[in-house]
């Protein structure tokens, strides 16, 4: 059942307001089908009261050896009317319908004035036609099969007994009027054009309302990749413009942070810079040879970790404009630098894919997987393998790997792993921190897994 409920929150608007319309439209329905049923009937009553006053008045008034042709003249096959010497019997009716009161009042009124004579009516409801067998006053059967009128729904058999003023008793037997099939065309063509502009109006009115925190979700999304983004409109209701404001305003604290941050650096860059330049210029007073090489490459390490770290600073703050680009193309560029610098780096052939990226950066960031795989790992096998939804680039190494607690903690900057600290290999320990803030940057993810027939893979997933 949870599987046919949107997820979303304008499906589930959507499902609420279309729920709430079927029940409305059925029950206006039923509403409408009532009253118009109980209308039908009570004209339908009054009618055939009316009807029934005139006949007794007629009967009435004339001879009396000309009563029995009236009666016979007056009865048909929808209208039975016979007359009796002795009280049908017909009891009164608990009817409580419209009908059946607008009957009882009109007779009374009609035929009761002043004779103190109060006529039996009776309004039975069956699910047979009526008239189907032998009517219960006397006067013989009636035809089989007459269907009311419309032969939709319970028939009601209106029985009317008016005793005359000599002992005699007028009776009549007729059936009152059905109001037919509830869903008529009209109706129906109706009630459709009413649900079809409630919908339209209603989606309009749902989508105005979602369409702001959709964007905000965009937006929410897109600040993961670009600190630089364009603000939310502040549009909406009042809630969702409060919500485009405050994270308006957590966007320009972020950027902010950043900003000072990377002055922070530039600052001690700058204030490092200068005594590690008089430190170099004294040791390189140094007489002792060995002592002042082992000086020298130490304020040198220093001032690399120094450019490092100010140059991580600002390409983490700096924004590169996305364009589509080749991803085999680029991939294969930085595999070919490696191969010609006599590393042992190469890559499978794989077809063109554009995708649409930094790709300064995700350069950047593949060289940096690619070097690392070649000093840690002896060499560095490049793929590239197209996903409906993805595009992963993998580098396999050669090499012992890393310990499995040891692989979440490579990413963070400056952390080195211990077999790593060598001459031969070098680095600060900021490589792989630089290749995943860029590949994050790109809205993709970085995985390190240790391979099964040895040596470490490095995955780049980027979505499509």
């Amino acid at each position: 059942m949870n599987r046919l409920i949107p997820k979303s929150l304008f499906g589930q608007t959507l499902l609420v307001l279309l729920a709430g319309l079927i029940v409305s439209q059925a029950a206006g329905w039923w509403i409408y089908t009532m009253d118009r049923e109980q209308a039908v009937r009570a004209i339908g009553g009054l009618a055939a009261a009316q009807r029934i006053t005139n006949l007794t008045r007629l009967v009435q008034e004339a001879p009396t050896e000309w009563r029995e042709r009236i009666v016979s003249a007056l009865s048909d096959q929808s209208f039975r009317v016979s007359l009796s010497s002795r009280r049908p019997a017909l009891s009164v009716s608990a009817e409580n319908s419209i009908a059946a009161q607008v009957i009882k009042e009109f007779l009374a009124e009609q035929l009761t004035a002043g004779s103190g004579r109060q006529p039996l009516v009776s309004v039975s409801t069956s699910a047979s036609p009526p008239f189907a067998g032998p009517h219960p006053m006397g006067g013989g059967p009636m035809m089989h099969g007459f269907g009311g009128f419309g032969g939709f729904g319970m028939f009601r058999d209106l029985q009317v007994a008016v005793p005359l003023p000599d002992g005699q008793w007028l009776s009549f037997a007729t059936a009152l009027p059905e109001s037919g099939p509830g869903f008529s065309r009209q109706f129906l063509v109706s009630m459709a054009i009413m649900a079809i502009i409630i919908l339209a109006v209603s989606v309009w009115a749902v989508r105005r309302v979602t369409a702001p925190l959709a964007s905000l979700s965009t937006a929410a999304e897109r600040l993961g990749n670009d600190l630089n983004a364009p603000p939310v409109p502040e549009t909406g209701t009042i809630e969702t413009q409060q919500a485009s404001r405050a994270f308006n305003a957590m966007q320009a604290r972020l950027r902010s942070l950043i900003e000072n941050r990377t002055r922070m650096l530039a600052a001690i860059s700058h204030d490092l810079r200068t005594p590690l330049t008089l430190l170099r210029l004294r040791a390189e007073n140094v007489e002792n040879a060995p002592e002042r090489e082992k000086m020298l490459a130490t304020i040198a390490e220093m001032n690399s970790m120094v450019g490092a770290t100010l140059q991580f600073a600002r390409d983490d703050a700096k924004t590169e404009l996305r364009r589509p680009t080749d991803i085999a193309a680029l991939v294969q560029s930085v595999v070919d630098d490696m191969a010609d610098a006599g590393l042992p780096a190469a890559m499978e052939p794989a077809a063109s894919i554009v995708l649409e990226c930094r790709p300064n950066a995700l350069k950047r960031a593949i060289r940096n997987l690619i070097d690392n795989a070649v000093k840690h790992g002896k060499s560095a096998k490049v793929a590239i393998h197209v996903e409906p939804n993805s595009i992963e680039i993998t580098i396999d190494d050669a090499g012992p790997g890393i310990p499995e607690h040891e692989l979440a903690r490579v990413f963070q900057p400056f952390y080195r792993v211990d077999a790593s600290r060598s001459p031969e290999t070098g680095g600060i320990g900021l490589g792989l921190a630089i290749a995943l803030s860029i590949v994050q940057a790109q809205g993709g993810e970085l995985k390190l897994v240790n391979r099964a027939a040895g040596g470490l893979r490095a995955s780049v997933i980027l979505p499509r």
